[in-house]
């Protein structure tokens, strides 16, 4: 696989580059110190699968440089790094198409698996994201309870519930093909009804619609 990391700060740059160097040695790295470094680089580069990019560049900042790099190619997964840990922010990345926004204050060892769970196909939210959307309104009920009455509400079934309970875990379809012993296109198939159930149109969309709305799953 090759990325490209797309930040200003040589500093900062050089530090994730040797963290990738060292934790990822199969991922073939690429830099840019902005946005038309980056365009540049995808130009000539067409084999780049996965762009890290700080949303503050000085040639570029906020929403506006993800949907141009999201322009270039509707299969690059793109992961945002950002010194803004607003949750508001983060859920506006997500619904333009991030896989992933990790705060550039998070911990080594939780961005190396925050990449590792997006070099797996899988989507990485941070704990701020889950505390900032807004679940149903409190009841005498346990988690479970009322879980099961959104469940029941939305009409999915029971396969259904499992593919969400481990997309919200962050797995990737290889992973959940494994867990679930079903065949890929099986579970295409699940994930387009839940986004039709829960009105939205990508995997991302789907983990965030779950935490609006309370779902939450037991663990394991």
């Amino acid at each position: 696989m090759k990325a490209l990391l797309v930040d200003d700060h040589a500093l900062f740059r050089s530090g994730l580059m040797m963290l990738l160097a060292l934790r990822f040695p199969d991922v073939v790295m690429r830099e840019a110190d902005g946005l038309t470094a980056a365009l540049a680089h995808l130009a000539a580069e067409p084999d780049i699968e996965l762009v890290l990019l700080d949303l503050g560049l000085r040639d570029s900042e906020g929403l506006p440089t993800l949907r141009q790099l999201r322009a270039v190619s509707d299969e690059l997964t793109l992961v945002v790094l950002s010194a803004s840990d607003d949750p508001d922010t983060m859920i506006a990345a997500l619904n333009e198409g991030a896989a992933g926004f990790i705060p550039k204050t998070t911990r080594s060892g939780t961005v190396e698996q925050a990449l590792r769970i997006v070099l797996g196909g899988g989507i990485y939210l941070p704990p701020a994201v889950y505390s900032a959307v807004a679940p149903l309104p409190a009841v005498a009920q346990s988690d479970e309870d009322r879980s099961a009455e959104v469940i029941d509400r939305l009409g999915l079934s029971p396969r259904q519930v499992d593919v969400l309970r481990l997309l919200t875990a962050g797995q990737s379809n290889k992973v959940i093909c494994r867990e679930l012993d079903l065949a890929e296109s099986t579970i295409k198939t699940h994930l387009l009804g839940l986004f039709r159930k829960l009105g939205v149109g990508s995997r991302t969309e789907a983990v965030v619609a779950a935490a609006r709305i309370g779902l939450k799953f037991p663990n394991g």
